[in-house]
């Protein structure tokens, strides 16, 4: 199982980025997909997911509904997460995974931080 996130990087506050997560060795059209992020000294929490290309369905944590939109390319086993008015609160390392049963393996994430 491959999980390469990327996309991350230094923003100011009420900047964007699209963060992208290539995976590879698992069915990736099966499965509800969910982007994690785990900031300094915290629990890793769930920040939004995708369900399986049947319905596309999305659900998002409360802190960053309406800044943050999941998508998914099933031909590419890539999902995405575009990050809006970001905010300084958003700095973490974020990750891809299964969403309702993670793998184990994480992959190294991509560091976001938001900052002036």
């Amino acid at each position: 199982v491959q999980l390469q996130a990327s996309g991350g990087g230094l923003v100011q506050p009420g900047g964007s980025l699209r963060l992208s997560c290539v995976t590879s060795g698992f069915n990736f059209d099966y499965y509800a997909i969910g982007w994690f992020r785990q900031a300094p000294g915290k629990e890793r929490e769930g920040v939004a997911c995708i369900s399986s290309s049947a319905d596309d369905n999305t659900y998002y944590t409360d802190s960053v509904k309406g800044r943050f939109t999941i998508s998914r390319d099933n031909a590419k086993n890539t999902v995405y997460l575009q990050l809006n008015s970001l905010k300084p609160e958003d700095t973490a390392v974020y990750y891809c995974n299964r969403a309702y049963v993670p793998f184990d393996f994480w992959g190294p994430g991509t560091q976001v931080t938001v900052s002036s």
